[in-house]
């Protein structure tokens, strides 16, 4: 079954050269011009990728980003004419999967759509994640991490804060989805302690946590671990 996606953008112009071309490509999609529409379209739907334009006539983007993550994981792209870093980073921190600005090279949107809908299908390896060179073994399932065959103790925040990024190997987690997961809603402003325990999972984990190569800093986003 081809996948489906969920277009919200409120351009006639921009949101029929969407569909056209995902249709082509063999995907199933689904058109909403409000915040509103592109709620109600999400929950009824259930679509695998959404395609988000954040200046809506009813709300703002964001806003929408926000309802969806309150119940979904599925993978939120936006397409933007706004390319201020604020914005980037605002729309990551509520739980946008990727930013494309506008005007966008069409290749790359559905190319990294595709990656978007890699990265969201299960994951049927096991559940030990290993750095490339071998020094850095992370059991999910049990719990543990090691460096260099040796057991690392970590407290319960750190190990929270590595099983996420984990999980999510490659991606930019935002700032605001780190705190919020580890520590809950209302710390998702506490910044400062979230670099604090980075630098701690560094100090144990890095060969040189100065110049870290696997728990990295997407300045003013957030972290991505690269194993």
């Amino acid at each position: 079954m081809s996948a489906s996606v969920l277009v919200v953008e409120d351009d006639p112009h921009i949101a029929r050269a969407l569909r056209v071309n995902l249709n082509a490509r063999g995907y199933q999609t689904h058109q909403a011009a409000t915040g509103r529409a592109a709620l109600e379209l999400a929950a009824h739907e259930h679509p695998d990728v959404i395609l988000l334009d954040l200046g809506l006539p009813d709300m703002e983007g964001r806003q929408v980003i926000e309802g969806i993550r309150g119940w979904s994981t599925v993978p939120i792209i936006v397409v933007s004419a706004r390319n201020e870093s604020h914005s980037k980073v605002d729309a990551l921190d509520r739980g946008a999967d990727d930013y494309v600005t506008k005007p966008f090279a069409m290749d790359e949107l559905l190319a990294r759509l595709r990656a978007s809908l890699r990265r969201a299908q299960p994951d049927p390896a096991p559940s030990v994640v290993a750095t490339s060179d071998g020094r850095v073994r992370i059991d999910l399932a049990g719990k543990s991490v090691t460096v260099a065959g040796e057991p690392v103790r970590l407290t319960k925040l750190e190990w929270r804060l590595v099983e996420v990024l984990a999980r999510n190997p490659h991606r930019l987690v935002g700032r605001t989805e780190l705190l919020t997961t580890v520590w809950g809603p209302e710390y998702g402003e506490e910044v400062n302690s979230l670099r604090v325990y980075i630098s701690q999972l560094r100090a144990k984990l890095e060969p040189d946590p100065a110049q870290p190569r696997y728990f990295l800093t997407e300045l003013g986003m957030g972290y991505r671990f690269t194993p």
